[in-house]
């Protein structure tokens, strides 16, 4: 009969009527041995382990028949005895052909080293590594497989404003064998260290793509360096997937940071993704290893929330040709359903950020940047803003289809372009866009952290300096309509423009500069013209 292992999980545990302790010295596990000459597992009383050895229990090594501490198999010093001695294995002519388990104890037999928790053990060699921590399914496994490799893992989860329960993650990734968790507020820093700066550029990707996700990924990944750094870690760890986007943004921007950080990637590793080719699999290994499953159905496609949108693509979601489904937009309403009345807002600008938004029918005002987007995500959502279907070039050279909804973002990218073009000069304005159309690659292909992409932000940030004041805008039925704006920095001059008004404008002007605007026009078409002739002759 095998007894269970008295000590699964716990770095302490005893022998019957006798006290000893462990130590690691020299590389040697070093054991203060009872008085009794006879050591017997299955006891009782306390052996107290010291040091960083690993923790040990009692039982017998089938693998070598011999006593074993971790993986080297030292042979155990005896302190107090004046001679080393390897403790042989039990005779096992009593269990016929089966050996027994490993992790088990014999309540007869010599004592053996026998590891309770190879994870641990391992980990003294690896080392430890900051898991991107989700408390999905996914980075739930890749923890738990993390520890199998050999690592102590510290599970780091951003709170960027997804909808998650950051305690009931916290608890979970500690039950799976996390050593730490850190759970982090960074949506302040979101909003106004990144979500700002592409407010400012009007960042758009490919014309529609408002960077939801390019944007967090830098700030989530800044915030795992700064974990590993903080506990001497060597190694950084994350699940994007090796088809996307998210592991060149995780990566780069880690290696930007701390150019000596490692990063284990498990999708990109053959002996994790051809363990794993589907979801299957991994739901299997989640029940062997005692990690919780979802017990609601999963939506057939994949979804990734932060403050600024939501997005989902794959599943049923791959064939571009499938409309997406009723169920499927979780932060703003159908537009087909929304209020029949508008909210008409205000939203004051300084140097191309806003910095207060006023509804104009109830009177709310918010102020702080963390407030007031939340609201705008909250009005937009209401009246169904912020919808788009696209197809997409990913970096690492495929196309793919994705579904988001920026409800904030969209009212701002409309608001902020109003209000630009009402105080930014014609030709800055123009170079601007060309450095924002630079700065949105920048941003969709990882390379935050750049220098080149330090430069744009610096220069876009200069061209804003005079973009101030107040647009007025409504938002309904799933569209932004712009009502009017303000600015003591405008640059429109209305007596100027006016057609009531000659003001200092002299319209018999106009004729030379059509003239002089005509000449190239008149000059490639004459020779054209003539070069036809001669062809047709």
């Amino acid at each position: 009969m095998h007894s269970p292992c008295p000590i699964p999980a716990c770095p302490t545990f005893s022998l019957l009527g006798a006290e000893g302790s462990v130590e690691v010295r020299n590389g040697r596990t070093l054991v203060t041995a009872p008085k009794a000459d006879g050591l017997q597992p299955g006891t009782s009383s306390p052996l107290l382990r010291v040091g960083p050895a690993p923790p040990l229990c009692w039982g017998w090594c089938p693998r070598r028949g011999q006593s074993r501490s971790g993986s080297a198999c030292p042979r155990p010093v005896i302190k107090g005895r004046r001679r080393r001695r390897m403790l042989q294995a039990p005779d096992r002519s009593d269990q016929g052909s089966r050996a027994p388990e490993r992790g088990t104890c014999r309540a007869q037999g010599r004592l053996c080293w026998e590891s309770c928790m190879e994870q641990s053990a391992m980990a003294q060699t690896k080392g430890t590594v900051v898991l991107a921590y989700s408390g999905g399914l996914d980075t739930s496994c890749i923890l738990v497989w993390l520890k199998e490799q050999g690592y102590g893992v510290i599970a780091y989860l951003a709170n960027i404003g997804q909808k998650e329960d950051f305690e009931a993650a916290r608890k979970k990734a500690l039950a799976l064998g996390a050593k730490k968790v850190y759970i982090e507020d960074i949506s302040k820093e979101f909003v106004e260290q990144f979500i700002w700066p592409a407010v400012q550029a009007n960042a758009l990707y490919e014309d529609r793509y408002l960077l939801g996700t390019a944007l967090a990924r830098p700030c989530i990944a800044r915030g795992l360096v700064e974990v590993a750094q903080r506990e001497g870690a060597q190694h950084v760890a994350h699940g994007a997937t090796g088809k996307g986007n998210d592991q060149v943004r995780f990566e780069l921007t880690c290696y930007a940071l701390c150019p000596k950080i490692k990063v284990i990637a498990p999708w990109r590793m053959p002996e994790f993704y051809q363990r794993f080719p589907g979801r299957r699999e991994l739901m299997d290994y989640a029940k062997k290893h005692g990690i919780p499953v979802p017990v609601t159905p999963q939506t057939p496609w994949s979804m990734d929330e932060n403050l600024m949108h939501i997005s989902y693509e794959a599943g049923i979601l791959e064939n571009p040709k499938n409309q997406a489904p009723p169920g499927l937009y979780t932060k703003t309403r159908d537009p087909a359903t929304s209020p029949d009345t508008p909210d008409v807002l205000e939203i004051k600008f300084e140097r191309g950020v806003p910095v207060k938004v006023t509804n104009a029918g109830d009177g709310a005002t918010r102020c702080t940047a963390l407030e007031l987007f939340v609201y705008l995500n909250d009005i937009a959502g209401k009246h169904g803003v912020g919808r788009i279907d696209i197809v997409e070039n990913r970096f690492v050279g495929m196309k793919s289809r994705g579904i988001y909804e920026t409800p904030a973002g969209t009212i701002l990218y409309h608001a902020h372009l109003d209000i630009e073009a009402f105080t930014m000069d014609r030709e800055v304005r123009k170079i601007k866009q060309g450095l924002a159309l630079k700065f949105s690659e920048l941003v969709y292909n990882g390379f935050w952290h750049s220098p080149e992409c330090a430069f744009l932000r610096e220069c876009i940030g200069r061209s804003q300096e005079a973009v101030e004041g107040t647009v007025r805008l409504s938002v309904f039925k799933g569209q932004v309509y712009i009502l009017g704006r303000e600015s003591p920095r405008s640059l429109y001059n209305e007596e100027l423009v006016s057609m009531n008004v000659q003001g200092d404008y002299e319209p018999a002007d106009a004729t030379g500069f059509i003239n002089i605007n005509s000449l190239r026009l008149k000059e490639y078409h004459r020779l054209q013209s003539k070069v036809t002739v001669q062809q047709d002759e």
